[in-house]
This record gives structure tokens, C-alpha cells and sequence, in this order.
């Protein structure tokens, strides 16, 4: 029977996926809704992007073994990068009008770092969306009997993702996204009051985990744990920002005053509801200790669905099961998305010429197609956790990506040179010490590489540079030449811009 009620949800959200698809005419409408996504749909679209297999199965796994220590990168760093994203990052971003968050490292740098953080972009990705399909062989193994299995699940997951993706793009995925919001908070909040029913109310549970500890957070007073703890807080916190997914919310939004606020919201939101599985998980310990002392060292993923089919009614299987197939599928439909439109725009449509938008949208698909096989290929042969997929997926963001943006929009004397030094220098020292490092290092790969990258930026800019600057702070005539084909090729492809876009041009 609960089988029968997933498949049919899953046939549903398909064809809703599809419906959105005719909204779907030119690039700009499969890449960033054409921007015209209202408020209550950029908040609903960030909080259900982030709230995905991570949140529901992986975050209650570490929650249980470590308490808020282990968590310090998400939900906390990963709601703190949306917040910071509204407040901070998305109104320079939206004003600039552009397509993928790579077209930013084009007009601020040049085409070589353009590519270089695109690659590093796309790349980290593998690990956020190969963590949701996982996730999704796991629950049709579960909620079938085994009668489905792990594999099988993965293919039948992103195989039905893809479909309305493929076709339907951002909008697809922004009309999904505000339905699943709307699943997720009200399967949460029943099966929570289902559980808590079942142990005595809230109360009893978090005077439990506090007594056990769980809710120590800050480290203790020693150097090295010290700065393990920021490593781990900036990871999810600034290794998220240079994300094509974050930078579409952005983009997609009706006017800039809604990115703004839309991020905020969603991330505070996120953050609100991460503490209910969370919740969940850790009632198991109180309602089955003989089940949860058996999976916590092996399998401790399966902790909270499996409570969730030993101890609850149908209905709230199917509420829980319902919320937890639409955290996926809307973080999985985002992240197949987010990166083939930046591979598309930043790699291929460069390297093939000139393109009508006809045919580069469907370059965007084909692009979409490959990645989701990929990444299935890539879920299968993976045996990290789902926690640790989606935390090590924004390392290489961290110390190639974030600091060439950072500096880019907040510092003026940023040049084509220090970006390149940046990406560089933070990779040579993240992957030395992953290569070659001990085990445990004082300074953690991410956070190592992240310095190094920072220096990269100062030292690289400081230097005497004859490289052109794509953005020189004078008028000269290559900026004037340079903008001049820029109007050219606006006006040879007026699909791409509004005619009132290529006037301001």
C-alpha cells in the first residue's frame, strides 16, 4: 500500500514537472525563469533546494553519533550562506543581468577563469547530486520490501527527475520546489507529532538529548579543534555561495528586492525545519534502543526510516515518505539543472560558435541528459555517507571559487592575474594535503587551501599586471571596442535580452 501511494505522488509531481515545461520558450525561461518568479516562490524554491536526502537522513545520522558538533556544517553553515547570500551577495549579482554565475567570472576576469571555476563548479556538483540518488534508491528499496533495489531505485529516481528537468527547466523546478515546500513542512511537522506522541511530548526527548550531551556545540579551548570547527562551519557556509543553484535563486526572482529576501527567508526557514528530523532520529533512541544501537555504527542512515515503518501508522508513513521523496526531488531537480546550463553557457557555447537560442537550448538539455547518467554513475560506485558526499561537494567551490567572487564584487584592485593565482594556489595546497597530508592535519585541507587562495588573490592583484582587465575602471578603446561587439551580439541574438536591455547597453 505504501508503495502504491508513492508511485502514484511520483506519477503526480511528473506531470506537474511537465506542465511547467510550456512556460518554457527560450533559454532565459529554462536557465532563470525568465525572471519572473514572485516572492512566496524564490523562498519556497531556496528552502526546498537545500532541504534535501542530507537534511532528512543525513544530518539526524551525525546528529545521533555527535550532537550539534558534528552539525556544525549543515544546517548551520549552510543556512548562514543563504542568509548571507540575500544580505550580501545577491544585489550586485542580480543588477548585473546574467545567465550562469560563470558569465560573472567572464565580465570580472576573463575567458580563463571563467572556465577554470565553471570546471570547479560542475565538479562539485557530482557530490550534491549523487548524494540525492542515493537517497532516492534507498526509499524505493525501503518502501517497496527490498522488492526494488538500491540500484534499480537510483535509475527509476533520476530517470523521472530528468524527465520534467529536461523539459521544463528552472520552471519546472521553481513550481515543483513551492509544492514540495508545502509537502515537506506539513509530512514534518505530522510524523514529529506522531513520534512525539508515542515518548511524552517534545519536552521528554530534548531533556534526553541534553542530558546525553548532544546539544554541546562550540569546541573546546584547543587550537586545532578550534579551527577543525571553522573549517567544517565554512565549508557549507562560503563553499556554497559560488554555486550556480544559488546564483539561478537569485537571478530568477521578479525584482531584486525579492532575491534578497527570498534567500533570507528560505534559509531561515531551512534552518528552522533541519531541526525536525533531527528530532525524529533522536526519539528512536527512546521508542526502539535495540534498533537504533544496531544501525547507529553501521548503517545509521536507515535509523529514522525505519522508525518511521515499525512505529507509525500508514498515514504518517506515507506523510513521512512523501516529505522525504519531495526533499529529494527538489534538491536533486535542482542540482541536475544548475550545472549543465553552466557547463552550456560557459564551456560548450564558446567552443561551438555562433548558436541561435533555439539551439542552445537544446545544447542545455542534451548537456542536462549526460550529467544525470553521469551522476548516476557516479551515486552508484560511491560509498561515502550522504552527509559526507554533500559536505566534501563544496571544498573545491571553497578554495577555487569563493574568493575570485568575493573579491571580485568587494574589491576593486582585484585583477585577471589574482584570480588566477587564487584558483590555483588554493587548489595546489587542497590537494596536496588530501594527496600527501597526514590523516588528521592541524589545518584541515578546506581551510588550508582556502588561506592559500585568499593570498593568491592579494599577492597575485598587488603584482605588476599587463593583462587586460575585462572591467577597467577608465574607458579606453579595447573597453569600448569590447562592448561594442557585446551590442553586436545582443542585437544578432535578441532572444537572449529585452530590447530595453540591449538600449541600456
Amino acid at each position: 500500500m505504501l508503495l502504491w501511494f508513492v508511485i502514484a505522488y511520483w506519477i503526480v509531481s511528473v506531470g506537474i514537472g511537465l506542465y511547467a515545461a510550456t512556460r518554457v520558450h527560450n533559454t532565459k525561461d529554462f536557465a532563470i525563469a525568465g525572471r519572473h518568479l514572485p516572492f512566496y516562490m524564490v523562498t519556497a524554491t531556496v528552502f526546498a533546494t537545500w532541504f534535501g536526502s542530507e537534511t532528512v537522513l543525513g544530518i539526524p545520522a551525525i546528529f545521533l553519533k555527535d550532537g550539534l558538533h558534528g552539525v556544525v556544517s549543515d544546517p548551520f553553515g549552510s543556512a548562514m550562506c543563504l542568509i548571507l547570500v540575500g544580505l550580501f551577495f545577491a544585489v550586485p549579482l542580480y543588477r548585473m543581468n546574467l545567465l550562469t554565475i560563470g558569465d560573472f567570472y567572464k565580465k570580472r576576469y576573463g575567458r580563463s577563469v571563467e572556465v577554470l571555476t565553471t570546471l570547479a563548479i560542475v565538479i562539485s556538483y557530482l557530490g550534491w547530486v549523487g548524494a540525492q540518488i542515493t537517497a532516492l534508491g534507498l526509499v524505493f528499496n525501503v518502501v517497496s520490501g527490498g522488492e526494488i533495489s538500491k540500484v534499480a531505485g537510483m535509475w527509476i529516481g533520476s530517470g523521472t527527475i530528468l524527465i520534467y528537468t529536461f523539459f521544463g527547466g528552472m520552471w519546472a523546478v521553481a513550481i515543483t520546489d513551492f509544492l514540495q515546500m508545502i509537502i515537506i513542512v506539513v509530512g514534518m511537522l505530522f510524523i514529529g507529532h506522531e513520534i512525539s506522541g508515542q515518548v511524552g511530548g517534545v519536552g521528554v526527548v530534548v531533556e534526553h538529548a541534553r542530558q546525553a550531551g548532544k546539544f554541546e556545540f562550540w569546541p573546546t579551548l584547543d587550537a586545532k579543534e578550534i579551527i577543525a570547527f571553522a573549517a567544517a562551519w565554512m565549508t557549507m557556509m562560503f563553499g556554497s555561495i559560488p554555486q550556480q543553484d544559488v546564483f539561478q535563486r537569485v537571478q530568477s526572482a521578479k525584482t531584486e528586492r525579492i532575491a534578497v529576501w527570498g534567500s533570507v527567508l528560505g534559509g531561515g526557514l531551512y534552518f528552522l525545519f533541519a531541526f525536525v528530523p533531527m528530532f525524529l532520529a533522536y526519539s528512536a533512541t527512546l521508542i526502539d534502543p535495540k534498533m537504533v544501537e544496531g544501525l547507529i555504527d553501521t548503517d545509521p542512515q536507515m535509523i529514522l526510516p525505519n522508525l518511521v515503518l515499525q512505529h507509525a501508522p500508514l498515514f504518517a508513513q506515507v506523510m513521512f515518505f512523501g516529505a522525504l521523496l519531495s526533499a529529494i526531488k527538489s534538491c536533486a531537480s535542482a542540482t541536475l539543472l544548475a550545472p549543465s546550463v553552466t557547463f552550456t553557457e560557459n564551456i560548450l557555447k564558446p567552443l561551438m560558435g555562433t548558436m541561435t537560442d533555439r539551439k542552445l537550448l537544446l545544447t542545455m538539455r542534451s548537456v542536462t541528459l549526460v550529467f544525470t547518467v553521469a551522476v548516476t554513475l557516479y551515486a552508484m560506485s560511491s560509498d561515502a555517507s550522504i552527509f559526507k558526499m554533500v559536505e566534501s561537494a563544496y571544498q573545491i567551490t571553497l578554495v577555487a571559487a569563493f574568493i575570485p567572487l568575493l573579491a571580485g564584487l568587494f574589491w576593486k584592485r582585484a585583477t585577471h592575474q589574482g584570480a588566477l593565482a587564487a584558483i590555483f594556489a588554493g587548489l595546489a595546497v587542497w590537494l596536496s594535503i588530501h594527496l600527501f597530508g597526514p590523516e588528521d592535519p592541524f589545518l584541515p585541507a578546506q581551510f588550508a587551501g582556502l588561506l592559500a587562495s585568499a593570498c593568491g588573490m592579494v599577492i597575485g592583484s598587488l603584482l605588476p599586471n599587463r593583462a587586460h582587465n575585462p572591467l577597467p575602471e577608465e574607458p579606453s578603446h579595447a573597453y569600448l571596442r569590447h562592448h561594442a561587439a557585446s551590442l553586436t551580439e545582443h542585437v544578432a541574438e535578441p532572444l537572449h535580452h529585452h530590447p530595453s536591455e540591449v538600449h541600456k547597453h
